[in-house]
């Protein structure tokens, strides 16, 4: 049962629909700038930016399933003992 809420999961994450949405700051930026700079490649450089917090949330969560099976595996060969 937890494992098919975690594949679902998994999928959701990877099949994100694209938006393009900008912060204030970019916005007004590149609604002033006269430098060419694409909007396209500003929503590229803060969806990069947003990759990293998800898979630090990921790594973690991933090594608190791990301590916690490996600890259930503990509690199961104790009590067969």
């Amino acid at each position: 049962m937890h494992t098919t809420k975690l594949y679902i999961s998994v999928v959701l994450l990877l099949f994100a629909v694209t938006g393009n949405a900008q912060c204030a700051m970019c916005r007004a930026a590149l609604e002033s700038s006269d430098a060419g700079i694409k909007p396209e490649a500003v929503n590229d450089g803060i969806v990069y930016l947003m990759v990293f917090p998800y898979l630090l949330v990921a790594l973690v969560g991933y090594a608190i399933y791990r301590q916690r099976k490996k600890v259930r595996q503990k509690e199961k060969e104790a009590a067969r003992n």
